[in-house]
């Protein structure tokens, strides 16, 4: 009679897979609720520490470490001496192994989980019976996946036994499980302890497969990495099709840029960059604010929103040509409005949640570069004046939303700002002087040219870009500062009666 081992914390379906083994005349062993579960189902089980003449011992940690298990699973059934072993010992084959792993996952989500509740959820038997009889793949067919009852059922029906071809991509699903496993507690210790890893993992879970990626000659699929409350990944599609690579690229920085901001605000944004941002006391005026900063990029755009949307919002919204409108809910009748669009993909993503991601990883050709995500708050209390002429706490406020909003611009970055909008995005250009030009001829050629604010993501190695602003109507400027020629910024500023403030911190971004 062939034995199948059994020992499962996701017993989906468990059930009718033991009594299907039965039925091919299979031997069940198994331990713990997994054996209980089976004969309240009045299936025959054999207890595995009946079946080693061994007890489980420390409270059920060692239950299925034992030679009768790990020779019955490991030996060649070819090898003449691995069959002389195991008759010495009387061990007898097992032929099936159905074991998926403690919960320690969900274990380490639960709020106010302990450090040593999490690593009592570390199993140590599970894995290695996993791995035991995913080596032995030519013998042993192993199960980590529910889903695949069906598939081998069907298969030992149709021929006595699984096919070679089943039990490899068995034994490459057993071995991603556990590896799979190793990675969130190596990864869930890491964060515990603070440290640097010589080596890093990390765990990409298959979410979708995309239509393609950048462009239509590249294939793509989207990956979870992170149970992030403040992912797109949670955020509900209420209209329109599937997200595309593109869409999830824009659309992530969206929502990150919304972030900074506690008034009402709108984000529009095109190509990894935002065209327009506005802060106001109602959410309707804000859209508005960030829809002037740029009609013209925002066609084909993302809007992303942290207020309700409204009747009276949708129906400005559905005079634009957009792709995404990202917001935390929306009236039934705003949503009415706008699923008149049925290609505009509406997204619900709750904007008062937190991240939990705190790194960020960028592939490169051969490798990966790995940094702390830019969570820095821009405080008051992080500005210091540079200048004779001292802003007041209105203007510092002012200076405070550029500023935000140039660090989510791709250096090198100048932002124009006019109270609390955006009104000129100068992006990604190979030097701030020409940044600077975008950002200040845009603002000009849409009337904007007194009392604006200037932001630069990083120093000014020269005093050119003051005297620049100047000539568009600058009276205020917020920069990191340190460059080893500030002195000379500053002077240009007290000499053209501009307002100069320094944050300590640069926002390169790349």
């Amino acid at each position: 009679m062939k034995k199948a081992l059994i020992s499962v914390s996701d017993k989906t379906g468990i059930v009718e897979f033991a009594k299907e083994l039965i039925n091919l005349d299979y031997e069940i062993l198994s331990t713990g609720g997994t054996k209980r579960l089976l004969e309240e189902n009045n299936i025959a089980v054999t207890k595995v520490s009946d079946y080693t003449k061994s007890p489980e011992i420390l409270d059920g940690r060692v239950k299925t470490l034992h030679p009768m298990i790990h020779g019955g699973l490991l030996a060649l059934r070819n090898n003449p001496s691995h069959l002389e072993a195991m008759k010495e010992n009387n061990i007898d084959f097992i032929d099936l192994v159905c074991v998926n792993l403690y919960p320690f996952v969900e274990t380490i989500n639960k709020e106010g989980t302990t450090f040593d509740e999490a690593i009592e959820q570390i199993d140590i038997g599970g894995p290695t019976m996993i791995r035991s009889a995913a080596k032995n793949y030519k013998y042993v067919t192993t199960i980590t996946d529910n889903d695949d009852f069906i598939r081998v059922v069907k298969e030992i029906k149709e021929h006595g036994e699984t096919s070679l071809e089943l039990k490899k991509e068995l034994s490459l699903k057993a071995f991603l499980k556990t590896a799979v496993y190793d990675s969130y507690i190596s990864n869930y210790l890491i964060n515990e302890l603070v440290y640097n890893p010589k080596t890093f993992t990390k765990v990409f879970e298959l979410d979708n497969q995309l239509r393609y990626g950048e462009n239509p000659h590249q294939e793509a699929s989207l990956y979870k990495m992170d149970n992030d409350d403040y992912s797109l990944l949670n955020a509900e599609i209420l209209n329109g099709k599937q997200l595309s690579y593109n869409n999830i690229q824009d659309a992530n920085v969206a929502i990150n840029i919304l972030k900074e901001f506690k008034e009402p605000t709108a984000v529009a944004l095109k190509h990894m960059n935002p065209c327009g941002i506005g802060s106001s006391n109602n959410i309707l005026d804000a859209f508005n604010l960030a829809y002037n900063s740029d009609p013209v990029s925002i066609f084909g755009g993302i809007i992303s929103l942290n207020q309700k949307v409204t009747k009276a919002l949708a129906l400005e919204l559905n005079k634009i040509f957009l792709e995404i409108i990202i917001a935390p809910s929306y009236d039934d009748d705003a949503l009415v409005e706008l699923k008149t669009k049925k290609n505009l993909r509406v997204l619900k993503l709750d904007t008062t949640k937190s991240s939990s991601t705190t790194k960020q990883i960028v592939t490169v050709n051969g490798g990966a570069l790995i940094q702390d995500v830019d969570q820095l708050e821009l405080t008051k209390s992080m500005i210091t004046t540079a200048t004779t002429l001292t802003p007041t706490d209105n203007e510092i406020e002012e200076m405070i939303f550029a500023m935000k909003a140039c660090k989510h611009v791709k250096s090198n970055a100048i932002v124009i700002t006019k109270g609390t909008a955006t009104v000129g995005v100068g992006a990604g250009q190979m030097n701030r002087v020409g940044a600077a030009l975008i950002a200040l001829n845009w603002a000009k050629e849409h009337g904007h040219n007194e009392e604006l604010t200037l932001a630069s993501d990083a120093f000014f190695p020269f005093d050119d870009v003051v005297k620049l602003a100047s000539k568009y109507g600058v009276t205020k400027i917020i920069q990191p500062g340190g460059s080893i020629r500030d002195k000379d910024s500053i002077k240009a500023c007290n000499e053209l009666g501009i307002k100069m403030v320094f944050t300590g911190n640069r926002h390169f971004k790349h």
